[in-house]
């Protein structure tokens, strides 16, 4: 037998002492391949020779064939012993139900904050939303200054488009609002903090009243 397939023997043996629990020699090809590089004809060889040697266990379940450490070479097991073991399985096993009900959680946590706008897009989006809302203003100033060569037709449009930018300043500055409370969630220092950090001026630090539409 070449070193190659007696390190592939060693290598299941120690496995199956290790994870003691029944394998069919696909499981284990499977389970070792990647990490060993072991081919399943060497497997199939190497466990049928450690079952030979009485080194494993054979089990046949009508065309397949199943592989177990020696039970003989593990101390026995008491009762009590077993108690413990299941009362610290189902101690671990409701602590992993705990923790995946807490990942789940977080993932969706997570989620939602990826879909929101990060710190530096919504500076961006307020400061365009600024820009826009001066814009606006400027606009509406000059119409309220125009004389009467306004028709009742244009006066009506005007409005229409006053009430519809009034509309979207609400809506955005409700998105602004809701961008940082969720940026505060996770943020350790107060509002106001935050807001001078990231240099956002608020409608009431300008001065702008909301008007009613």
């Amino acid at each position: 037998m070449s070193k190659k397939d007696l390190h592939g023997v060693a290598v299941i043996l120690r496995y199956l002492n290790e994870k003691n629990r029944p394998y069919s020699a696909q499981d284990v090809f499977g389970n070792l391949q990647k990490q060993h590089g072991l081919g399943k004809t060497a497997v199939v060889k190497a466990m049928e020779q450690l079952a030979q040697e009485g080194k494993i266990r054979e089990k046949i379940y009508g065309k397949q064939k199943i592989y177990f450490a020696d039970q003989s070479q593990f101390a026995d097991v008491s009762d009590a012993d077993l108690r413990d073991l299941d009362g610290r399985i189902a101690e671990l096993s409701s602590q992993l139900q705990t923790v995946t009900q807490s990942c789940k959680q977080l993932d969706a946590a997570l989620k939602e904050l990826n879909s929101t706008l990060t710190t530096t897009e919504m500076m961006t989006e307020i400061k365009k939303l600024k820009q826009e809302c001066s814009g606006y203003r400027e606009r509406l100033a000059r119409i309220k200054s125009a004389a009467n060569h306004v028709t009742p037709e244009e006066k009506e449009k005007v409005y229409k488009e006053r009430n519809l930018y009034f509309k979207e300043w609400k809506k955005r500055k409700r998105l602004a609002s809701d961008m940082i409370d969720s940026i505060l969630e996770g943020y350790p220092k107060s509002k106001k903090q935050f807001l001078e950090e990231a240099g956002i001026e608020t409608d009431e630090d300008c001065q702008v009243n909301m008007p009613s539409v």
